[in-house]
């Protein structure tokens, strides 16, 4: 992954593709995330593959793209019909392939993210205020993706909190499977106590989210941790 999902940390993709490609191993990472937020070239990263996420970008979901450097061959992923220059049989959607075009038009344009990043660590610095050492951030504190908040709220869980104020959009990494909460595997892979990573919660901004957003989130909040 060019940037986790689940805490928005970005990844050091280009020292990753310099180690592939002096092995002649191909290198592909998942950016998903990352287009749309960061400044993302491929020549600068120095993969051989990359593939994004339309709904990732404000685009339908059900349509994606795959970055193939020239040279590099694939086997096909569905044999039949010569779509998708062979790779992939079945009619096209037209309409999914031209929105997502749109979108990656506009994506170009990240002249907004400066705002979306103080905004996000205005809600940091809010959640620090409002809830002190309750409030753990996971994920590197300066490498990660302007938009992304990942947060524990320290014994809590996560998705009891979320259950509590369906009004706010927000996601949780932890599963719960006949009434046992699991740790989210990436927050396990962090080395982060149980008792911490079940209360996570990754909180998204994106170019339209207001500060006024943001108070009402923690008001909901105040609401359900009091």
């Amino acid at each position: 992954m060019h940037a986790n999902n689940e805490t928005g940390t970005i990844e050091p993709i280009e020292a990753c593709a310099r180690i592939a490609r002096e092995r002649g191993v191909l290198f592909h990472t998942d950016a998903a995330q990352s287009v749309g937020k960061i400044a993302t070239r491929v020549d600068e990263l120095g993969v051989d593959l990359l593939s994004i996420a339309g709904h990732k970008l404000y685009a339908p979901k059900g349509i994606g793209a795959l970055y193939i450097r020239t040279g590099v061959r694939l086997e096909p992923l569905i044999h039949g019909a010569d779509h998708e220059k062979g790779q992939r049989a079945g009619t096209e959607s037209a309409l999914l392939a031209c929105a997502l075009g749109t979108a990656c038009a506009i994506a170009r344009d990240l002249s907004f993210v400066p705002e979306m990043q103080r905004l996000r660590d205005l809600f940091w610095d809010l959640l620090q205020e409002r809830f002190g050492t309750r409030v753990v951030l996971n994920g590197h504190p300066d490498r990660r993706l302007p938009n992304t908040l990942n947060v524990s709220f320290v014994g809590r869980v996560g998705a009891d909190i979320l259950a509590a104020m369906p009004e706010v959009a927000a996601s949780t990494g932890s599963a719960c499977h006949s009434g046992q909460i699991s740790l989210s595997p990436v927050l396990a892979a962090m080395g982060i106590a149980p008792e911490i990573g079940t209360g996570a919660i990754r909180f998204s901004l994106g170019r339209h989210t207001t500060q006024e957003d943001i108070g009402a989130v923690l008001e909901h909040l105040e609401r359900v941790l009091a």
